[in-house]
C-alpha cells in the first residue's frame, strides 16, 4: 500500500488555514482526503482546569499525539490535509522526525499582522494577541514548497493553487531540506 499524501498548512491563528482546508476537501478529486486540525485535537481534551505546568505538559503530549496520528493515517494510505501552527521549534522538529518528508507538501499560509488582528477580534474565540505572538515564530524556518497569502487571495483561490501544485511537488521537498538542515541523527534537538 502506498503511503498517503500530506498537504501540511502552517500559519498563525486566524491566517485562514481551516478555510483553505475546507475548500481543499471540496475540490480535491484524485483521492480521499481527511482534514486533521490541531484545534480538533485540542477540543478533545477534558475541560478540567489545569495548572500552567500541567497544561503545558498536556499540550505538548497532545501535539506529539497529533503528529503521530497524521503519520499513522498517511502510513495506512490516507491522504491528509493538516492544519497546524508550528509556533515552537520542537513542533516542526517532531513533524520532521515522524512524517515521511517525501510525502509532505509544506504550505506556508501568510497574512499581514494588521489583518490577523482584525480577524482575531472578529472571531472572538481566540485570546487577543495570539496571532501577534505567533507571527514571527510560525515561519521562522523559512522554507516551504508553496506559499499563499490569504489577504491577497480567498480560501478557494488558495486551495485551487495548492491543488494545481500538488502533482508537481518538488524533489527534494521542503520537509526533506528541513530534515537535512535540522536533524543530525540525534533526537536531542527535540527538547529545544
Amino acid at each position: 500500500m502506498a503511503p498517503g499524501r500530506i498537504i501540511f498548512l502552517n500559519g498563525t491563528s486566524s491566517s485562514g488555514k481551516s478555510s483553505i482546508a475546507r475548500e481543499l476537501l471540496d475540490i480535491l478529486d484524485d483521492g480521499v482526503f481527511f482534514h486533521m486540525a490541531v484545534d480538533g485535537f485540542n477540543a478533545m481534551r477534558s475541560k478540567r482546569e489545569l495548572e500552567a505546568e500541567e497544561l503545558e505538559a498536556a499540550l505538548r503530549r497532545t501535539r506529539m499525539g497529533f503528529h503521530r496520528s497524521i503519520a499513522a493515517m498517511a502510513a495506512a494510505g490516507n491522504d491528509i490535509v493538516v492544519d497546524h501552527v508550528l509556533s515552537e521549534p520542537w513542533r516542526l522538529l517532531d513533524c520532521l522526525t515522524v512524517l515521511r518528508p517525501e510525502d509532505v507538501l509544506f504550505v506556508g499560509v501568510h497574512c499581514p499582522l494588521d489583518e490577523l488582528v482584525r480577524r482575531e477580534l472578529a472571531r472572538g474565540d481566540r485570546p487577543p494577541g495570539l496571532a501577534a505572538h505567533q507571527y514571527d515564530r510560525v515561519h521562522a524556518h523559512e522554507d516551504y514548497d508553496l506559499e499563499c497569502d490569504t489577504s491577497a487571495a480567498d480560501p478557494r483561490a488558495c486551495a485551487q493553487r495548492i491543488k494545481d501544485f500538488l502533482p508537481h511537488r518538488p524533489s527534494p521537498t521542503a520537509f526533506t531540506r528541513l530534515r537535512r538542515r535540522h536533524l543530525t541523527g540525534s533526537q536531542e534537538v527535540l527538547t529545544a
